[in-house]
């Protein structure tokens, strides 16, 4: 069940409450009393970070981890990189004697 923010418009009180999707907002405010609750839009309290921890956090033992960091893979059928082709030479400039 997702959580809510709250916030009273007669007093400034905010408060959070758990509750379905289906469920009425609360109409009147913990704190004052005040019929006049709105609900505020707010970030969410989590953060997913950090690297791979989609990869191997939900993965059975069994399976191949792919992707994890500091591995590297080749592309199939290369083993070296090619070298980057040489600069082209500078024009000259005719000098005059």
């Amino acid at each position: 069940m997702p959580i809510y923010e709250f916030e009273c418009g007669q007093c400034g009180y905010r408060f959070d409450r758990l509750q379905k999707l289906s469920d009425a907002d609360p109409e009147t405010c913990p704190s004052c009393g005040a019929p006049r609750v709105h609900r505020r839009l707010s970030a969410p309290a989590f953060r997913l970070a950090g690297s791979g921890w989609y990869e191997t956090d939900f993965k059975k033992d069994g399976d191949k981890k792919s992707n994890l960091a500091g591995e590297r893979s080749e592309p199939s059928g290369s083993s070296a990189a090619a070298p980057a082709p040489a600069p082209a030479p500078a024009p000259s400039t005719p000098t005059s004697d």
